[in-house]
């Protein structure tokens, strides 16, 4: 049976039709899911795609986290659903109390978007067994409020229990402390980061680099193999 993963749809939402290629690429079966719906449609993962939810008027993923459809994964993923937050869905993540800190603009005030390098720290998540720790890649980076804060006890809780899932390296982006990309929950379902690995799933695009298809193959072997 081929595995089924939600992409969620936001006002504002700009990369779900990404999202759905790459998955569609990985070889799993996209879905496409409406915020307003709290229906998953029985998927077997669920990702958060990027974007600008309602134009991050208040602050940016805080009103989506309020979606009907964010009720429902909310309660799944905290049995266990595998979930994804790319850039705004990092945003809606923390926002939802989901992954632990918050998200807040650039250090330097402006957006950015670049080809970033950065090193996969925890290769044991749902979404991140096809690569391995220590591992190197480069994924594209595009965003206005991309900078991780969290209190001293929540960075030294996150950095002890290894749930740092991908650091920056050669530069901070955007003043993340802890040079953090993205994080895990502590159960390694749940997993939210700023890059776009979504963009980096084809070599005829972008740098002509495939490194971000292992989140999606990843979560594919695990359902797979479930």
């Amino acid at each position: 049976m081929t595995a089924r993963i939600g992409v969620v749809t936001f006002p504002g939402s700009l990369d779900d039709r990404d999202t759905q290629r790459a998955i569609r690429v990985a070889g799993a079966e996209p879905v496409a899911l409406w915020h307003k719906d709290k229906d998953l449609k029985q998927v077997d993962a669920v990702v958060l795609c990027g974007g600008f939810s309602y134009g991050d008027y208040l602050r940016a993923g805080a009103i989506a986290r309020f979606s009907p459809v964010m009720d429902t994964v909310i309660d799944q993923a905290k049995a266990g659903l595998p979930v994804l937050g790319i850039c705004n869905g990092f945003q809606i993540l923390t926002e939802a109390h989901l992954l632990p800190g918050g998200m807040l603009g650039n250090d330097h005030l402006h957006f950015i978007c670049r080809d970033q390098k950065l090193r996969v720290e925890n290769a044991d998540t749902a979404w991140t067994t096809d690569y391995e720790a220590g591992q190197e890649i480069h994924i594209p980076l595009k965003n206005m409020d991309g900078r991780y804060v969290a209190d001293r006890y929540t960075l030294d809780k996150l950095e002890a229990e290894g749930r740092v899932a991908f650091r920056y390296l050669d530069v901070n982006p955007n003043g993340s402390l802890n040079d953090i990309a993205g994080i895990t929950n502590e159960a390694g379902n749940v997993v939210g980061l700023m890059p776009h690995p979504e963009h980096a799933v084809e070599s005829l695009i972008g740098t002509g680099r495939t490194d971000g298809l292992p989140f999606f193959t990843s979560i594919l072997k695990k359902l797979v193999n479930a």
